[in-house]
């Protein structure tokens, strides 16, 4: 994994990666550090990939119109703008209707899992979360996605 304010990998490696289009942004929406270090943990094992944090989602929103995400992890609780806002803003850009979408939170709402399922979500992790269970999921999700252009 190659973190945006990481140099663990060579310009070699970004190179490879990309003539072999195996390198992949995901943009983690999360203001708990401890969560974003969990997930960073998870994801280290995951070869190409390139992972940005936000912690609102109007920092996520400017980071997403700079392109080249191939999926969002998010949390429903975050300051000012929430999640669900946040997915239907990202949803209504024709460039990110298929953009894999998994969400994380410890939100107790029954009705969570049905309103993420109307909003397009991939999958809904519901904490306490299997960081693994995530992992095998956004690879799944990222190796797919082919962005609408």
């Amino acid at each position: 994994m190659l973190r945006a304010t990481s140099s663990r990998f060579t310009a070699w490696d970004i190179v490879f990666c990309r003539e072999y289009d195996m390198l992949r942004k995901v943009l983690i929406v999360e203001d708990a550090d401890i969560c974003t270090a969990t997930l960073e943990i998870a994801l280290v094992k995951v070869p190409g990939l390139i992972v940005e944090f936000a912690a609102t989602a109007e920092h996520a929103l400017k980071l997403l119109s700079m392109g080249d995400v191939s999926a969002l992890i998010t949390d429903i609780h975050l300051p000012r703008m929430d999640g669900f806002e946040l997915i239907e803003q990202v949803r209504a850009q024709p460039g990110f209707v298929n953009l894999p979408i998994l969400v994380i939170s410890g939100d107790t709402d029954p009705q969570t899992p049905d309103r993420l399922e109307r909003l397009g979500v991939d999958a809904y992790f519901p904490k306490p979360y299997s960081p693994a269970q995530v992992r095998q999921k956004l690879e799944h999700l990222i190796y797919a996605y082919k962005p609408v252009v």
